[in-house]
């Protein structure tokens, strides 16, 4: 627990050190707020499902674009060999860095609760219940978009790669349930299963089932565990 608390200090330190952690709170709010209030002050009319519809869209590029230097970055520079010399185990250095990426998701996302003041402060009429479940979702959604994005970061020292190959699989999983007409019927359960989307919608209506919630967990579990296993094979290699 040290190591991957001293792993995740270092991370935390390295985004806010620099704009990159800054400008992505700021254009994460600013996109949201702007299609959120777009509903509300055009045609009078807004609720939270508008929020939780645009942000797993956003998420599919900041996402990415947060993660792809968590580990090519090291690469490029040469500190993961020294890293590796080091008495930590890939494992810890893997989750250490995911909660970093993490913990800078949420900050964005409790950043959106604004809106959700506002909406109760003007008497909207709200599913208070539907709206926790959703930023449950939303929560579960970016950890699994971080742990891909991580795992996008361990195959290249080339960020730029990082974030194409972290967006080419977000979106595979964010497009599974959209594309079910391409297979077979007997595939379909399967696929949409798959889908990060399906599982979202179900939270984000106020259903909160332990599958839900297994499912974000597993898909989670997978990316850092294939993560750790290319960090592991590099050592070998």
């Amino acid at each position: 627990m040290h190591n991957i608390m001293a792993i995740f200090r270092k991370e935390i330190n390295a985004f806010f050190s620099s704009p990159m952690a800054y400008i992505f709170l700021v254009v994460f709010a600013l996109i949201n707020g702007y299609f959120f209030n777009i509903q509300f002050f055009l045609i009078n009319e807004s609720d939270m499902r508008v929020l939780f519809s645009i942000i797993p869209i956003v998420y599919l590029f900041f996402i990415p674009a947060v993660s792809m230097g968590l580990i090519s970055r090291e690469k490029g520079i040469g500190t993961i060999e020294i890293i590796s010399t080091l008495p930590i185990h890939e494992r810890d250095i893997v989750i250490g860095k995911y909660l970093a990426g993490f913990t800078l998701i949420v900050l964005g996302l409790l950043a959106t609760l604004i809106h959700y003041i506002n909406l109760c402060y003007v008497g909207s009429d709200i599913d208070h219940g539907a709206v926790f479940t959703g930023y449950i979702g939303l929560a579960l959604l970016g950890g699994v978009y971080t742990s891909i994005g991580l795992f996008a970061s361990s195959l290249t020292d080339n960020q730029v790669i990082a974030f194409i190959i972290g967006i080419a699989i977000v979106l595979v999983f964010f497009m599974m349930d959209k594309l079910l007409f391409f297979f077979p019927a007997s595939m379909t359960g399967v696929i949409q299963y798959l889908s990060t989307d399906f599982h979202l919608s179900n939270m984000s209506r106020g259903v909160l089932d332990t599958r839900n919630i297994i499912y974000f967990g597993s898909i989670i579990g997978f990316f850092l565990t294939i993560t750790t296993r290319v960090l592991e094979s590099r050592k070998w290699s």
